[in-house]
């Protein structure tokens, strides 16, 4: 038998490894712009064509290269970041691993123009499939202009696999987001089909967050920075009253690198503990400086997960970090010691501080790590404080245990108050002319055959609004009101994005939403059954509904819009509703198909039984 194995030809090779790097047209987007800025530039434009599927150009004004560098580029693993295996652990730049290029010349059709300032003419390089297929000199500012058109022409099935133009223009936006907010002092321009979509002058990073993610955050940043010798830590938090339902304006950079750390992201969550509701997430821009030698930030294809040599210690930093900054801007609650009189009569605020025991703390190990600069890290290691249980005897615990008879089976009560079965929901019935009590504002009990229930009102309608918009998506759309004045509603790009791709559903289910410009839609019309003169809020508030749901795969795009829509439709807790509201209310919801849960899970209404509440009473 002959010899199986065999060398991949290089192309084949670097299509390959293009799996790894390049995985839509974001991903490239994302390799040139790092490169960029790897070149010193002061100037970046971004312009892309057909979400990036027809062209992505990265234009600078960096140090160029000559003619055998912009050739030695599109090598598989050449770069001018790495000599020796030490240089792996001092990475500074963004990209280091001479993939990118390589990789990209292997599933698009390249052009490369570069000159750098001490040349009299620039390279051109055309490369297809990895093959060089034209060199020249040309005439060129001192620069760089890379161009990737038709990505993945020679692999139809990776290209049958990018998702609809809006929704890959998004994956652009957001890479484009992470590298322009880590150099604000860089300017960036994104230019998408002859529109200019960002156009970022140098600044702050204040200023570049404002321009990033709209005006709204203009006044409800708090400014985070701490400085350590281990570490710094600088950026922005939001104020609590800006949290959202969803994470996506949740930034980490390590060493200006963009990175996802669900790790970190507890550290920040922490921070805001009891200042936010439980399913809101903060806004937040956190940049973490730290040595490289701490860090290894090639364990995954695209860089941005790294892991750090002491987690722990990078987690309590960052947590002590936005603490401090919300404590300093007086956002987090403040311990008044006053309104406890018992507190003075303490022996350490009763009594005097004599100059013996002044020279017995200055002596401890623990004064001088609090002391010394910048030695909080060292803090567990250095001190006593370990053995601080020493200083408090053990004590009988006065507190006797539950007798168990005395503690409620809560299994039971779930079973006969709150369990209800499925064959028990066909012949549960509302009395027809009792009337419905409203409870807070938020609840309505209501009579049956069995005994009673209690309605959640918002869980109700959003039962009902859902099995409403889905039999409108399967081809009946809803009716729609045309506005006597139409609103114009102004977005962040982002969410314009987004919104400009969810139009065709949007229609169906009532809305008439036309763009109208940059970041800019004009609303004629909406839903029939939709209180109208709140358009602007209702729309922005079911994007941030709409992008909760997105991380959950096992939606469609449809269903996720539909979801959002009717929780953002449903009456809210706290609005009172007349008897004939709460009746209408009660009969769609009884008309479902499944009136007694909400789309995602949660009960509708909790039924009490007749015999159950004699129990309760002892009867």
């Amino acid at each position: 038998m002959s010899d199986r194995i065999q060398l991949l030809p290089d192309n084949i090779a670097n299509q390959i490894a293009a799996g790894e790097v390049i995985q839509r047209p974001s991903s490239a987007v994302k390799e040139l712009l790092e490169n960029a800025v790897d070149a010193g530039a002061t100037e970046i434009k971004l312009i892309v064509a057909d979400a990036g599927k027809s062209l992505i150009q990265v234009i600078d004004n960096g140090s160029g290269m000559s003619e055998t560098d912009a050739r030695m580029s599109f090598e598989r693993h050449a770069t001018s970041k790495i000599s020796n295996i030490d240089d792996l652990f001092r990475i500074r730049t963004m990209g280091f691993r001479g993939e990118a290029l390589a990789s990209i010349a292997a599933v698009a059709q390249v052009e490369l123009k570069s000159r750098r300032e001490e040349d009299d003419a620039g390279t051109y390089i055309e490369i297809e499939n990895s093959l060089v297929k034209k060199q020249e000199p040309i005439a060129f500012q001192v620069g760089t202009s890379i161009a990737m058109k038709n990505v993945f022409f020679n692999v139809p099935a990776r290209r049958n696999f990018l998702k609809s133009n809006a929704v890959e223009m998004r994956h652009i936006v957001d890479e484009f987001i992470r590298v322009a907010m880590a150099f604000p002092e860089i300017f960036f321009s994104l230019t998408a089909n002859g529109q200019e979509i960002f156009h970022l002058g140098s600044g702050s990073l204040k200023q570049r967050i404002v321009h990033l993610l709209g005006n709204n955050y203009t006044a409800k940043l708090v400014n985070v920075q701490e400085n350590t010798d281990y570490l710094n830590i600088y950026g922005f938090a939001g104020k609590p009253e800006i949290a959202k339902k969803t994470r996506g304006d949740q930034y980490f950079f390590v060493n200006n690198r963009f990175i996802r750390s669900a790790y970190l992201n507890h550290a920040v969550m922490s921070a805001y503990q009891q200042m936010i509701p439980a399913d809101s997430f903060p806004m937040y821009v956190l940049f973490i400086d730290l040595d490289p030698a701490q860090i290894d930030i090639n364990v995954h294809p695209t860089k941005q997960e790294i892991k750090f040599e002491d987690e722990k210690i990078i987690y309590a930093f960052v947590q002590a970090a936005v603490k401090h900054a919300l404590a300093q801007f007086s956002i987090m609650p403040t311990l008044n010691f006053d309104l406890d009189p018992g507190i003075q009569q303490l022996d350490a605020v009763s009594k005097p501080f004599t100059d013996e025991k002044k020279v017995h703390a200055a002596a401890s190990s623990l004064y001088n790590t609090f002391t010394q600069k910048n030695q909080a890290h060292l803090i567990e290691s250095k001190s006593e404080l370990k053995h601080w249980k020493d200083f408090f005897p053990a004590k009988e615990s006065q507190i006797e245990p539950l007798q168990k008879d005395t503690v409620p089976d809560k299994l039971e009560y779930e079973q006969s108050a709150i369990g209800l079965a499925a064959n028990a929901i066909q012949k549960l019935q509302l009395l027809e002319n009792a009337d419905l009590l409203q409870l807070h504002n938020t609840y309505m009990a209501a009579s049956t055959n069995q005994g009673f229930i209690l309605i959640h009102q918002q869980a109700a309608h959003e039962r009902i609004l859902y099995e409403r918009y889905v039999t409108a998506a399967k081809g009946r759309p809803i009716a729609t009101q045309r506005s006597l004045f139409p609103l114009t509603v102004q977005l962040t790009t982002p969410d314009a994005v987004l919104l400009q791709d969810l139009l065709p559903d949007l229609q169906m289910l009532g809305y008439e939403i036309e763009l109208f410009g940059k970041d800019t839609f004009v609303v004629q019309g909406t839903p029939a059954d939709v209180d109208q003169g709140n358009e602007k809020v209702a729309i922005e508030q079911m994007l941030e509904q709409y992008k909760h749901f997105n991380n959950d795969v096992k939606f469609s795009k449809r269903e996720k819009l539909i979801r959002s829509l009717a929780w953002q439709h449903a009456v809210k807790p706290g609005r009172f509703l007349a008897q004939k509201e709460m009746k209408a209310l009660a009969d769609e919801l009884f008309a479902c198909a499944q009136p007694n849960i909400t789309p995602s899970g949660n009960p509708t209404y909790i039924a009490f039984k007749k015999d159950y509440l004699e129990r309760m009473f002892g009867r």
